[in-house]
């Protein structure tokens, strides 16, 4: 029996043992689990706010082009309007051609930063596009259609970055 009884102690303090092995390894596991989701939430976090940060940093020089280039825009418009201006004498072609040349260079500035005329004659009236400066009768025009460009208008995609002035039919 003595034998019986010490085999019986070992295999008590075995269990104690394993129990005590467990008691602390089974916490320190669930720790090393909360330390690792933890991390990786961490790490998730940094790569979203990296992408939102170069998100914002595009929307900023998007916002800056625009912001230059209203700029811009009058100067077009106005030097459109010079060209428009018929010119009888002959001495003033030269000048017309310079006039033309400069229109030119603000157009091709517009291209490049893809800034895109806003269509207006004969198209129906869009209030996110035109602005509605006065109404006009015209013969074979259905009402609420565009009949006269006042100003043009300009739009980047889909942000409008100057209204087109217009004058639509009743």
């Amino acid at each position: 029996m003595t034998n019986n009884n010490d085999e019986q102690k070992i295999n008590d303090e075995k269990n104690v043992k394993t129990e005590n092995v467990e008691e602390e390894i089974v916490p320190q596991c669930k720790s090393c689990e909360e330390h690792k989701s933890r991390s990786l939430r961490a790490q998730a976090d940094y790569q979203n706010l990296q992408k939102e940060v170069e998100k914002k940093r595009g929307e900023w020089v998007r916002l800056s082009e625009a912001q230059i280039l209203e700029d811009f825009i009058p100067v077009y418009d106005n030097f459109k309007k010079a060209f428009n201006h018929e010119v009888d004498a002959e001495k003033f072609n030269n000048w017309k051609k310079g006039i033309e040349y400069i229109m030119k260079q603000f157009g091709d500035i517009l291209v490049r930063y893809n800034i895109e005329i806003i269509k207006t004659v004969g198209e129906k009236f869009n209030p996110e596009l035109h602005e509605a400066v006065g109404e006009e009768e015209v013969k074979d025009i259905e009402a609420g259609t565009i009949a006269r460009e006042v100003e043009s208008g300009y739009k980047t995609g889909d942000r409008v970055i100057k209204c087109a002035k217009v004058i639509i039919s009743k």
